[in-house]
């Protein structure tokens, strides 16, 4: 007996997608959603950081001599 169906449909790649391909396609795009708002938010956290860092390295430097500052303002 000679197999009458035809290879896409043993391949089904003609068959209309089902629901739960729907829902894998909507998990994968609010998937990729929350990836694009934390790589948003890591990107001002390390923004934030940097501006941190060079308040401290600022204060610092005031602090190890505060005669130069003291002398720039006419104070000394």
């Amino acid at each position: 007996m000679k197999d009458e169906s035809k290879w896409w449909e043993k391949t089904n790649i003609c068959a209309p997608a089902s629901k739960g391909d729907f829902d894998l396609t909507s998990q994968v795009a609010a998937l990729k959603k929350e990836v694009f708002e934390l790589k948003a938010e890591l990107a001002r956290a390390k923004e934030d950081h940097q501006y941190d860092n060079l308040v401290h390295k600022r204060e610092l430097e005031s602090l190890k001599n505060p005669l130069t500052k003291l002398r720039k303002k006419g104070l000394m």
